[in-house]
């Protein structure tokens, strides 16, 4: 099995240094350097900038480099090859991420020992950040010699944004410190949690429930919820009783690419505050911590439901569609929250949340459902159940904790849907949700939901409080669609369903104008990301990123000032 602490680089040890290439023509765009490049640094820069931060400097490796060539070694080999699909390696390596997309094939367990095994579109090196003063040294260093920076914490990452190659990665996953205030602002008055970034879900659940408390955070227990969860908006289960991750935000400590510390809040700040919170993942400023509000913890009742199409299509649809007539229902009951999924054979609610309540009260919300399955004739399974705290209907309903049972080997994208698609147009939504889940046989899609009541009505904020995409007020849930694949299989595969996946949004996007994306589970290549991720919100959010990081630093592929970079054929993040 790969390290779980990755090897720091010893401050006197001469580091790995490519032959230098010069770089094209100085007419050509600012291009950052590469370590093929003559100005990329030296062993003796690299090692005085590890001294500089106390030794914290990592070498990037591939988490397959056991499999292949020199280092291969068939006892360390073996297990990265069974566990390479699950989350568990990759949030505590400082620079692999979970996504076959962007690892591409440079560094496969599956392929021949033999085989190349390179970096490819991995950070060359990470700083194990530790705090504030790392940072500082960090986006000195990159600005100093010209090289890429990008930021990693767990991993998580369908748009590319904590990959980059010939970076220095800030590897964020080790702050871990949680604290516990009463919280005093203008804004809220109240119990709260400090979390470092690195602070993971299901840390931050597990600590909240020992004190009495539940908070805002995602499904994934593995997710971090500070860093691009929360500024990409953050759905989750509570969404629909306190708003999304965003709205439950108090302040952020962060340090910006010009090397400054601030603490930003509703009062300080604030515009760096309120883009933080809506306005996409390692963006505008380094984010050191997060403080957030919490809420009483109590009884929560939940339910789960499956039903299979058995062979009578007409019948299983009809349900299908019914189940999104029953969501403009339950979309009127306070604080609950559904997250379900389907194909063209099996429709899942993987669990519904209603904290709160007994297990009577959501018994009898979804009875007249449960009513139009048994007159359809549609065969299910049912259940509801109550628990006394919020983690412990998590835990029931999350298994293999603390990691969960994920897998990586998918990719995501989506659309959110909006009451007004459902009431009015559900005709040709569920022509689309039959064309998206039938036509690919050998790599089958499945359309997932998320549905929660987030308006600013049901919230108790208003459009001002924070940069989160203003469709998600509007959207009766958040539709993602996901297809998985094997990972010993071809590249091209991916490629191919990446394609798809994007063709399967265009649709979507017809029957819902006006309509935008969550921008953690949407398509990096998308054409339209300025207005599908960020809408009216854009002009704003650049304003702040010019403000805090003039030198456009913080760089991924559809966030906020990217198309200020490109890459050429070699890979260089070069001046557009």
């Amino acid at each position: 099995m790969y390290a779980k602490t990755p090897l720091l680089v010893a401050a006197t040890l001469v580091l790995p240094f490519a032959s230098a290439l010069p770089l094209e023509d100085s007419t050509k765009p600012a291009c950052r350097y590469l370590p093929v490049d003559a100005g990329w640094p030296s062993p003796r820069q690299w090692s005085a900038f590890n001294q500089s931060i106390s030794g914290r400097l990592i070498v990037g490796k591939p988490l397959a480099e056991s499999c292949h060539g020199d280092s291969f070694a068939a006892s360390t080999c073996a297990p990265i090859r069974e566990q390479y699909n699950l989350t568990d390696p990759y949030f505590p390596d400082p620079v692999n991420v979970m996504s076959p997309l962007f690892l591409r094939d440079s560094c496969s367990p599956y392929t021949d020992p033999s085989a190349p095994c390179t970096l490819g579109n991995l950070a060359s090196y990470a700083v194990n950040v530790s705090r504030a003063e790392d940072v500082k040294a960090a986006v000195k260093f990159v600005k100093e010699k010209n090289i890429r920076l990008t930021i990693k914490n767990t991993g998580h990452d369908y748009l590319g944004r904590s990959t980059g190659k010939g970076s220095l990665a800030l590897w964020t996953h080790n702050l871990k410190e949680i604290s516990f205030t009463n919280y005093t602002s203008p804004q809220y008055t109240g119990p709260a949690i400090k979390i470092g970034a690195g602070v993971q879900a299901f840390e931050a659940y597990g600590a909240a429930y020992e004190r009495g408390f539940r908070l805002t955070g995602g499904y994934c227990p593995t997710v971090g919820l500070a860093g691009g969860w929360v500024s990409g908006g953050g759905t989750g289960a509570l969404a629909s009783l306190y708003g999304l991750g965003a709205d439950n935000t108090l302040e952020f400590e962060v340090v910006t690419t010009e090397g400054k510390q601030l603490v930003t809040s509703p009062t300080k700040n604030s515009d760096l505050f309120w883009a933080l919170n809506g306005g996409g993942g390692g963006t505008y400023a380094v984010v050191i911590s997060q403080t957030i509000k919490l809420h009483a913890d109590g009884p929560v009742a939940g339910a789960e439901l499956s039903f299979s199409n058995t062979g009578d299509d007409k019948a299983y649809w009809a349900a299908v569609e019914a189940w999104q007539k029953q969501l403009l229902v339950f979309d009127t009951i306070r604080g609950l929250n559904t997250f379900w999924g389907f194909t063209d054979k099996l429709f899942e609610l993987y669990f519904s949340t209603l904290p709160d309540a007994e297990e009577a009260a959501i018994a009898a919300a979804f009875s007249p459902f449960i009513d139009t399955l048994k007159k359809l004739g549609v065969k299910y399974t049912y259940r509801t159940t109550s628990n006394p705290t919020y983690y412990e209907h998590f835990a029931q309903y999350t298994p293999g904790l603390p990691y969960g049972e994920y897998t990586t080997n998918n990719l995501l994208g989506g659309r959110l849907i909006s009451r007004s698609a459902v009431r009015d147009n559900l005709p040709k939504l569920m022509a689309a949700f039959r064309n998206i889940t039938t036509k690919n046989p050998t790599h089958p899609f499945r359309v997932n939901g998320i549905a929660n009541n987030v308006t600013h009505a049901r919230v108790g904020n208003t459009p001002s409080s924070n940069s989160v995409l203003p469709q998600w007020r509007d959207s009766l849930y958040w539709l993602n669609m996901d297809v998985y694949f094997d990972l010993d299989g071809p590249i091209s595969v991916v490629d191919n369903l990446q394609k798809e996946l994007n063709v399967n949004q265009d649709m979507l996007k017809a029957l819902t104008p006006g309509g935008g994306s969550y921008v953690n589970e949407a398509t990096y290549d998308n054409p339209a990301w300025k207005v599908d991720y960020w809408g009216a919100n854009y002009a704003k959010l650049l304003a702040v990123k010019q403000k805090y990081d003039p030198s456009f630093s913080l760089y991924g592929p559809a966030s906020v000032g990217s198309d200020h970079w490109k890459s050429d054929a070699e890979g260089r993040l070069c001046k557009a």
